[in-house]
């Protein structure tokens, strides 16, 4: 582990300034494995190839899969369409024109998690998913502009929450943002919606996701059989964004900044 020892009452590591370095090249590498799949997201192309093409460049980078093997999963990447929220699982389903798709990578770099997520269309974008696309990109950078020593996890909660909202669309509550570091998962939960002041309090030295989820329709879930896909009750379109980030002392470092400036997918068309 770190070589910091502290916990905070909540249960949060605090780690240790000479331990961002690591955190950068694990986000980095998961960052720089999305810009290269964007040419190859295209109507026709299958989850299965575009999985393989991640699993590859992780193995070249000499980097480990986080989540190959994770609970009995088998893949490198979750890829989720269009109604589906999260940990979409890849197989011989052919991507259709229109379709949005949310591609989540894990990386292991030296012990560092990197994990990161971003949209990509295949084909022709609709308004409607456009637009779905542009408030869940805005939303995560408005939860990140609140990172900062003294604020609550609540106040990032809240701030997405509050944008998703008023633009009547609606934040899932049934999976939420996570600690991360020399380990996948650890406290705190990174909740996407909330009280402002509530939770708690953000100290330099703390790495975690913030991953919103943002629906069309309503905000339920469901889990599909598989045990792991989860799609919208009301089959209304969902879109997720996620940086890791880490808190410093005057704001936030986000780990999994595009290299390319491609992480929103209207950069990518064309």
């Amino acid at each position: 582990m770190s070589s910091t020892g502290r916990i905070t009452k909540d249960g949060i590591r605090i780690y240790e300034p000479s331990d961002f370095d690591g955190m950068a090249k694990a986000g980095q590498l998961a960052a720089e494995i999305l810009d290269a799949v964007i040419p190859h997201v295209v109507p026709g192309q299958t989850t299965a190839a575009i999985d393989a093409m991640i699993q590859k460049m992780c193995e070249d980078a000499g980097a480990t899969s986080a989540t190959i093997g994770y609970k009995g999963y088998q893949h490198a990447s979750c890829i989720s369409i269009n109604h589906v929220v999260c940990h979409g699982i890849p197989g011989d389903k052919k991507l259709k024109d229109g379709d949005i798709v949310n591609i989540d990578v894990t990386v292991i770099v030296d012990g560092w998690y990197g994990d990161t997520s971003r949209m990509f269309v295949a084909g022709k974008l609709s308004r409607k998913a456009e637009r779905l696309i542009e408030v869940t990109h805005d939303a995560l950078f408005i939860g990140i502009e609140q990172v900062k020593p003294g604020n609550t996890f609540g106040d990032i909660g809240h701030a997405i929450q509050k944008y998703a909202e008023s633009h009547r669309m609606s934040v899932v509550r049934d999976f939420c943002g996570h600690g991360l570091g020399q380990v996948f998962h650890a406290p705190p939960n990174v909740l996407h919606y909330g009280r402002a002041g509530t939770g708690a309090v953000l100290e330099e030295g703390m790495f975690f996701t913030i991953e919103p989820m943002v629906n069309l329709g309503r905000p339920e879930t469901k889990v599909l059989a598989d045990d792991w896909t989860a799609v919208t009750r009301d089959k209304s379109l969902s879109a997720q964004f996620e940086h890791s980030v880490g808190v410093t002392a005057d704001g936030v470092q986000i780990f999994t900044l595009s290299p390319a400036g491609k992480f929103h997918p209207t950069y990518s068309q064309g």
